[in-house]
């Protein structure tokens, strides 16, 4: 069974299709970090560094070649949320949301026997509704049966509470989300608690695994705040008086993480006095010790927090191996 994965990041969504033994037509990311790192850890993997509005139905057609592509997977970026609905305009029409109408003109292209986009859990909702009953009209006008759910990764084994809507279009073949795993979800103290201790600023020899260099007032503010604590732990006088909510707070070290994003910075280890390091989010995000992420910090940082968790993207693709093994 073979694939292609679209707006493919660092690879997390590749690495979970992988493990059920699909097989790479080609990954393609705009990001060059990415690419890197996609590189390095799927060697076997055909990924191009490049804009895929750049690339003609031609060019794909020949990347392609006579690969039958059985299924598309990806997660485009969709930035046209706050304003599409507001005004009246649609959300195929906002202008920042041409890479979702990438993603729809590549499944035209290769008409995959079945596709899975992954994004925001608010595409949901957005516009009462209106927004994911656009998307689903556009792939159902290309003869898809189309599905959509929203997923939370700690219910698949992924230490992090994430929610994503996935939604899925099949031709002649039946998909069915995958049912949520029995048991207590696993905590950021199980996942992360046997790697390296380190102090402010500390390189371990794991790869990955380091500490960023705190300030001496970043330092004493954060040492008030408890396992599971917010900035209400802070002295008053020091405590910050604005921004975000979900910062200046320590994971709980029983509970699953909160969300992963592009920048941890304010949220602090459940015991040490730091933020994680780029290694124990990829523990978070359920990538495996051997995959080694390329670029800057907070490169790495964003790779991590874009990706799809590997395990919930396993529990995907054997659904979907499903879809196209077992007769209708």
């Amino acid at each position: 069974m073979k694939y292609i994965d679209l707006f493919s990041g660092a690879g997390g969504m590749s690495l979970g299709f992988s493990t059920q033994n699909f097989e790479n037509v080609f990954s393609i990311d705009v990001d060059k970090d990415s690419v890197k790192t996609y590189k390095r850890n799927m060697p076997n993997h055909n990924v191009i560094q490049s804009d895929i509005s750049k690339l003609t139905e031609v060019e794909i057609k020949e990347i392609v070649n006579d690969n039958r592509v059985d299924v598309v997977i990806g997660g485009p970026p969709c930035q046209g949320f706050s304003i599409a609905g507001n005004i009246g305009r649609k959300f195929i029409e906002d202008e920042r949301n041409y890479l979702f109408l990438e993603f729809l003109r590549v499944v035209k292209i290769i008409n995959p026997k079945i596709f899975v986009m992954e994004n925001v859990a608010r595409l949901a909702t957005h516009n009462r509704g209106e927004t994911i009953k656009e998307i689903c009209t556009q792939f159902e006008s290309l003869g898809y049966n189309v599905k959509y759910e929203v997923l939370d990764s700690s219910s698949y084994g992924v230490p992090q509470v994430r929610n994503r809507i996935f939604i899925v279009g099949m031709k002649g073949c039946t998909f069915n989300f995958p049912k949520p795993s029995k048991g207590e979800p696993f905590t950021v103290k199980e996942a992360i608690d046997d790697l390296p201790t380190l102090e402010n600023g500390e390189i371990s020899e794991v790869p990955n695994h380091f500490a960023m260099k705190h300030t001496k007032q970043m330092l004493e503010k954060m040492s008030y705040v408890k396992s599971g604590g917010t900035r209400e732990d802070i002295p008053e006088e020091i405590r910050p008086k604005s921004g975000d909510a979900r910062k200046y707070i320590r994971y709980d070290e029983n509970r699953p993480s909160i969300t992963i994003t592009g920048d941890m910075r304010k949220v602090f280890h459940y015991k040490q006095n730091r933020a994680l390091s780029p290694r124990e989010l990829a523990r978070l995000q359920t990538f495996p010790d051997d995959f080694v992420f390329e670029g800057k910090s907070i490169s790495i940082q964003q790779q991590i927090g874009n990706a799809v968790p590997p395990k919930l993207s396993e529990a995907i693709a054997k659904e979907v191996k499903k879809c196209l093994t077992v007769p209708v």
